[in-house]
């Protein structure tokens, strides 16, 4: 069974066995495949920027790029080929600008890959801490935590978006729709994981924000007892004199 991620010393750690494991690098490398930059890293950091938005300095792309320029723009081009996308790309790689598409292609063919690189990135983090898991204990460092969490909330993205959960009523509607499916329905599993990696998440921001989730057991356990005391108090309070009349005097 899964435990919460925690802060142990310099490091967060969450206990995740081998099920789980495997299902998580499962859907975090569809994730991966999906956000793939169409454009790999050269190892130049300027000739990587320069690629990144979609530009190149050769003078035989700039004749290409002249050819282009009288068939029409590049961003025409691409707010064209919008239509053709994965949904689940619009989840991951959200539009700027929704009202004018011709702007929104422009932005995207600027940021786009660079976008797709850096989560590419988080996911390929992400990967090796699993990867890396001696038994059951995930450790991310202080560096990999905050890559771990983005690639878990892509992965939520990309869930959610392949079951249609778009919305806070489509969530609602999804959630109330498991009452009535069968065991064996695939949407049933899909929930049930997007619902575990909600969790994940869920408690690796709380550690990464310093909230220790056993002060917070502990606390709760603390004021439960307390109401449990109370409640218990008022009962004897409300409770009849047990001993009654002396025996002489019972009817």
């Amino acid at each position: 069974m899964a435990r919460a991620f925690l802060r142990e010393q310099d490091c967060y750690v969450g206990l995740l066995e081998s099920t789980e494991r495997t299902v998580l690098h499962g859907l975090m490398q569809q994730t991966r495949l999906l956000l793939s930059p169409e454009i790999e890293p050269t190892g130049d950091a300027f000739d990587d920027l320069v690629a990144s938005m979609g530009v190149s300095l050769s003078a035989a792309d700039q004749r290409a790029d002249d050819a282009d320029d009288a068939e029409g723009t590049a961003a025409e081009a691409d707010s064209a080929s919008l239509a053709d996308r994965d949904p689940a790309l619009d989840r991951l790689l959200p539009t700027a600008h929704r009202g004018d598409d011709q702007i929104a292609a422009e932005f995207r063919r600027l940021t786009e890959e660079g976008l797709r690189q850096r989560k590419s990135g988080n996911l390929d983090v992400a990967l090796a801490c699993i990867d890396e898991a001696v038994g059951n204990r995930v450790v991310l460092d202080e560096s990999q935590a905050p890559a771990f969490l983005m690639a878990l909330t892509d992965v939520r993205l990309l869930l959610g978006e392949r079951m249609g959960m778009r919305t806070e009523e489509d969530a609602e509607a999804l959630h109330a729709a498991m009452d009535d499916i069968d065991d064996d329905d695939p949407l049933g599993y899909a929930m049930a994981w997007y619902d575990f990696l909600t969790w994940l998440q869920e408690t690796l921001t709380q550690a990464l924000m310093g909230t220790d989730l056993r002060e917070v057991v502990a606390a709760y356990d603390d004021d439960l007892d307390d109401d449990l005391d109370d409640d218990l108090d008022d009962d004897l309070e409300d409770t009849p004199d047990d001993d009654g009349p002396p025996p002489g005097d019972r009817v």
